[in-house]
Parts: structure tokens; C-alpha cells; sequence
């Protein structure tokens, strides 16, 4: 593992393009940090101010750091579609295979990376989010069982990360062109979302559309961290509660899990039938 992990690595690390966008995918999860300090003044007659809510307080914080930075995922993917894009393009996996690598090797490096990046990116998500929630909270509720409650929100993204990286790399595979394996993802998804809408709207209803959709890559994406808006309109006004589900269940988590393997396995096979 630790070998094949290396060597797809250094094909990366010694891309230039590829180290300048993996540098930028690490700072973007800091923008939360910003998000913290920002005051809006609304032409002198109120400012809001995004520390004094509640929004940065323990438990919501997990909820929403992870909700807003998974936004992110979509420039993370040009790292993952670019590494097999660029496998075509500079022939190095041609070369890979001369050098006595077999395909499914190739396959699996391209996994450990993904696992290891997303490990990564998650961990320093964990970091920030648990800073912020520490840093808002106040210090009569910084007990343990207070502070890592909701904390499952960093396994619902981490879940996140890895089922559309995933998806990104049988894609990549797929298509050879990093332009056009993305263009293709986006595809993907707005097709998804106008079937799902036409089902929920016009072929049937709300409640079978979820459970059709709940098991396509992007819906069940979506279903591991449900937007936090209405919980956080609960929060602010208590007195009008909407009722609303969003903790990670585990029959979500196992969907994506099947969608990681189904990827990673198709990937494999689209790679064993291709002439090289």
C-alpha cells in the first residue's frame, strides 16, 4: 500500500499543475475561518455579525463547517481527474505498466490516494471546526459530551469526499480528458437533478422520489449532510418548529460505501479491457 501510495505521489507532487491545485485545495477549507470574523453593516442601520449567532456554537458548527466546505469538493475534483487525465496524456501509465506494474495496481494507487487525501482534507476540516467551536463556546459547555456532539457530521463528509472522488476517478478512466471527464460529471449531476425534480414534481411525488434517488451517487451525496438551514431557523425561533431529519444515518453512509466500491471496481475493469 505504502509503495503504490508513494509512487502516485510523486507522479503528482512532481506535476506542477497538480501541486498548485492540491496547495489550493488545503486553504480553501480556511475560508470557514473567515466566515467566522465577517460583520455585514446594512447601510449603517444594523450589522450582523456572524459570531455572535449560534451558527459557530456546539453542536451546530459540525453541521454547518461540514455542510459549506463539502460545497468545495467540485475544485477538489479537478486533483482527481487531472491525476488519471494526466496518466493518459504523459503516457506514464503506459510506462507504469511496462515497469511491472499490473492494471489493478494502478487502480489501487489512484485509491490510496484518494484515501489518503480525503483523510487528510477531513482532518484538517475536524481541526478547524473543532477550533472555531472552542473558541465560540461558551465555557460553561466545553465538556467532552458536548463538545463532540454531532461530531458524526465528520464522517457523513468524509463519506462525502470519498463516494465523489470515486466517482471522479471512473470518470477519469472513463473519458482519458480531464476537461471532458469533468464537463461529463457535471452532466451527470444536472441530469440527476432534473429527473429527480421531474419525479418529485410531476411523475409522482416527494416521498418516492426520495426513495428512488436515495440511491443515485449524488442525491445519496447530498442525503449524508442535509442543509442546516432549517435547523438553524428552529434555533433562532423556537416557537416555529419544522420538523426536519438531518443526522447521518447509517443506511446513508452504507449507500455511499457501496457507491466507493462500485467505482473503484468499475474503474478497475474499464482499465483490465483497455488497450493500452
Amino acid at each position: 500500500m505504502l509503495r503504490l501510495l508513494q509512487i502516485e505521489f510523486q507522479k503528482l507532487w512532481l506535476n506542477r499543475t497538480s501541486r498548485i491545485l492540491i496547495y489550493i485545495s488545503f486553504v480553501f477549507p480556511l475560508s470557514i475561518l473567515i466566515l467566522s470574523s465577517i460583520k455585514i453593516n446594512f447601510f449603517g442601520l444594523f450589522t450582523i455579525d456572524l459570531s455572535e449567532t449560534q451558527i459557530f456554537e456546539f453542536p451546530y458548527i459540525w453541521h454547518i463547517t461540514t455542510f459549506f466546505i463539502a460545497f468545495f469538493k467540485f475544485f477538489f475534483a479537478i486533483v482527481v481527474v487531472s491525476m488519471i487525465g494526466n496518466e493518459y496524456s504523459n503516457r506514464t501509465l503506459k510506462q507504469n505498466l511496462i515497469d511491472g506494474l499490473s492494471k489493478k495496481e494502478v487502480i489501487l494507487s489512484k485509491f490510496y490516494f484518494i484515501l489518503a487525501y480525503t483523510a487528510v482534507v477531513t482532518a484538517l476540516v475536524f481541526v478547524i471546526t473543532l477550533s472555531l467551536g472552542i473558541a465560540h463556546a461558551p465555557s460553561s459547555d466545553l465538556y467532552l459530551d458536548t463538545i463532540f456532539n454531532g461530531s458524526e457530521f465528520i464522517l457523513g463528509y468524509f463519506m462525502k469526499l470519498m463516494t465523489f472522488f470515486s466517482l471522479c476517478l471512473l470518470v477519469g478512466v472513463l473519458i482519458k480528458r480531464s476537461a471532458f471527464a469533468l464537463g461529463f460529471l457535471f452532466i451527470l449531476y444536472i441530469t440527476e437533478m432534473i429527473f429527480y425534480a421531474l419525479t418529485k414534481f410531476e411523475w409522482a411525488n416527494e416521498e418516492t422520489a426520495n426513495a428512488i434517488f436515495q440511491f443515485l451517487p449524488f442525491t445519496a451525496m447530498w442525503n449524508l449532510i442535509d442543509q442546516p438551514v432549517i435547523r438553524m431557523a428552529n434555533v433562532n425561533n423556537p416557537t416555529e418548529i419544522m420538523a426536519t431529519d438531518y443526522a447521518v444515518h447509517w443506511y446513508e453512509i452504507a449507500i455511499a460505501a457501496a457507491w466507493v466500491g462500485l467505482s473503484i471496481f468499475l474503474s478497475y475493469r474499464l482499465l483490465k479491457r483497455r488497450d493500452l
